[in-house]
């Protein structure tokens, strides 16, 4: 029993390089931000941003929208 859930829980991985680190973690951030949550009530964690936006924008220096990097980023 704990052997399965160590083998579903903790992970090692092993990086030739720098780059291949910071590429991973970029794609984990990515999946991170684009999952739906259910403590949101099912939004993303950038649509929960957005929509708190469009409550109280006072509250916010800029756009949530202006973040987002584009094609040309």
């Amino acid at each position: 029993m704990n052997r399965t859930i160590k083998e579903a829980t903790a992970k090692r991985y092993h990086y030739d390089s720098h780059d291949q680190l910071r590429q991973h973690l970029g794609d984990f951030a990515a999946y991170n931000f684009g999952r739906r949550l259910k403590t949101l009530r099912g939004l993303t964690p950038y649509d929960a941003i957005c929509k708190a936006w469009q409550l109280a924008p006072a509250r916010f220096t800029s756009n949530p929208h202006h973040q987002i990097p584009g094609p040309n980023s």
